[in-house]
């Protein structure tokens, strides 16, 4: 348990930025690079990450490397690798390897010379369906061999069941919120709000929730699992009070169901209000002022985007006519769409949602 390696926080291509500053303020030293995070510490760090951490996808542990310049001699290191220090032969895994400017260039054939070694000097069984995976990357002729220690993406709490139609990530719906500024203090509106997601979110943040407090993870089947120190790691946060400060409405009574659904599921149903209703009947909480964030239809998900500019102008409209001294953020991929808005916007930079790019445009107060 005392080992210290490199672990990769895997990013939204795109938010990679304010993952690091979430990892900063859990007390790594992150250091920023091409799709993720990378931080250093040893296994309880690992758990730690999968557990608390909002805007990660997902979690890799570098556990080695060595140099192969053909197949021949990566077969030879990888029989002498210790599988048996992270693997357990019980435990079925499968391989997946990339490779980069290097003289091993066939990614299959180097996949299965890895496959055989784990198999033969290990024991465990392959399964081109498992949960465990073993990702190998060969770049420069070095062969750097990594653990997936999550399993299924870290968007998946545990507790979502009811998804709206192109719904928002959670990990993306943490860092736009972190992106805005939002501490867990101040009020949070969503008045289209799908399935409940940047509203459960907020109320999860305000009320110190870890995210990953309700489902399992792939560092559980490794060697190195501890299940009382894990057990102890987390239930050890206890919740804390919050306000009941987090609002979400939309027009579609389906939403709403699933939201509220969501929300009860999530253990945030007392800090949580979802109402019924068009973007057109929006009422300004009570209470004080605090951040309007939104996930409107656009275009690439809509077809013909002619009549979502009146949407967004009017949306635009009643934010400045119900909801001064808010701070406004709307996520789309169309520029033009939030400048329609008339409100004060500025974008972000430019984020992979699905097959789309999307950024976040928000503005200070209104």
């Amino acid at each position: 348990m005392d080992e210290r390696f490199e672990i990769f926080l895997v990013a939204t291509p795109g938010l990679e930025a304010p993952l690091a500053a979430e990892a900063a303020a859990l007390g790594w030293q992150p250091v920023v690079g091409p799709g993720g995070v990378t931080i250093t510490g040893g296994w309880a760090d690992v758990w730690r990450a999968n557990l608390w951490l909002r805007g990660a996808t997902r979690v890799l542990v570098r556990v080695g490397s060595f140099r192969a310049l053909h197949l021949a001699q990566l077969d030879k290191r990888a029989r002498k690798f210790p599988w048996a220090t992270v693997l357990r032969r019980d435990v079925p895994v499968r391989v997946e390897t990339t490779c980069k400017a290097s003289r091993i260039y066939h990614a299959g054939a180097a996949t299965q010379r890895i496959e055989r070694a784990i198999a033969e000097e290990l024991g465990a069984p392959l399964a081109p369906d498992a949960a465990l995976v073993v990702k190998v990357r060969i770049e420069d002729d070095l062969v750097t061999i990594s653990l997936d220690t999550t399993g299924e993406s870290l968007h998946k709490r545990g507790h979502k069941e009811a998804v709206a139609k192109a719904p928002m990530r959670e990990t993306m719906a943490a860092m736009f919120l972190r992106e805005m500024g939002f501490d867990g203090s101040q009020p949070v509106l969503d008045p289209m709000c799908g399935s409940g997601t940047f509203v459960i979110e907020a109320a999860e943040i305000a009320a110190g929730l870890a995210p990953g407090r309700s489902r399992s993870f792939g560092f559980q089947q490794l060697a190195s699992f501890d299940a009382a120190a894990w057990e102890t790691m987390r239930t050890a946060a206890a919740p804390r009070p919050a306000p009941a400060q987090f609002f979400g409405s939309d027009r579609d009574a389906g939403a709403i169901r699933m939201s509220l659904a969501n929300a009860e599921r999530a253990g945030v149903a007392g800090l949580t209000r979802f109402d019924c209703r068009a973007i057109g009947d929006l009422q300004r909480p009570d209470g004080p002022p605090g951040i309007v964030i939104v996930n409107p239809p656009y275009g690439a998900r809509i077809g013909n985007k002619g009549p979502l500019f009146g949407l967004h102008a009017a949306m635009g409209a009643v934010f400045r006519e119900r909801l001064q001294g808010w701070r406004m953020g709307i996520v789309t991929s169309e520029g033009g769409l939030a400048k329609a808005t008339g409100l004060p916007l500025e974008s972000g930079p430019v984020v992979a949602h699905g097959g789309l790019k999307v950024r976040l445009w928000q503005t200070g107060m209104v």
